[in-house]
């Protein structure tokens, strides 16, 4: 399959499959014990619906035990946090929606891989 882009960082990968005006796919694997920094979006909301592994999920500091088939929706301006809690990776599909899609619309709150400086707004 051709993607449209593909990041790596140093949590896992992310790979991109539709990007539309309003709504952007991607494909995120995320490695054994790992997570992504506690984030929120200004202009996004985001559906992420869990195809492998098991994920610790928090939202607004509620956390949610999701596994293969579940999904769980994160409203724009939510403070979240997805991390990887099983010895395999952890695969999801991830649909953005929104006015602006762009990776610059992420603000770290904490991150485990020391991304929170200001102007460092990569995922």
């Amino acid at each position: 399959m051709d993607y449209i882009e593909i990041g790596e960082r140093p949590w896992g990968i992310y790979k991109v499959i539709i990007i539309e005006n309003d709504y952007k796919i991607k494909n995120v694997t995320v490695n054994p014990g790992k997570r992504l920094s506690l984030q929120f979006h200004n202009q996004r909301s985001e559906h992420w619906f869990i195809l492998k592994g098991k994920a610790k999920v928090t939202i607004n500091k509620k956390e949610f035990l999701l596994k293969s088939g579940d999904s769980i929706d994160i409203i724009k301006k939510s403070v979240h946090r997805i991390e990887n809690i099983s010895n395999e990776d952890l695969v999801f599909i991830e649909i953005q929606t929104g006015s602006y899609l762009s990776e610059d619309d992420i603000v770290r709150l904490e991150d485990d891989f020391n991304r929170v400086e200001s102007g460092d707004l990569k995922k």
